[in-house]
């Protein structure tokens, strides 16, 4: 899985499978699209106006939390 951000258009992409064949672009909302195969397999999630999203409440924070292992890890994003 990778986090890419583009600041000039300020969009940042989340994905999880590197595209091997065609995708169809599902717009969800006029900030969300996400990339998907014929066979359903989410290739990823693009984020509009990313900044003001990845922001969120808690001031731009990743969090990854593996549950099986029970760690926690935060990332400052630079945004």
């Amino acid at each position: 899985m990778k986090l890419t951000y583009d600041p000039r258009r300020n969009i940042g992409y989340l994905r999880f499978h590197e595209k091997t064949a065609e995708v169809e672009t599902i717009r969800v909302s006029d900030s969300l699209n996400v990339d998907i195969a014929p066979d359903g397999t989410i290739y990823g999630i693009e984020l509009l106006n990313a900044n003001q999203q990845l922001r969120g409440d808690n001031g731009g924070h990743f969090v990854i939390v593996n549950e099986a292992a029970g760690k926690t890890e935060d990332i400052a994003l630079e945004l």
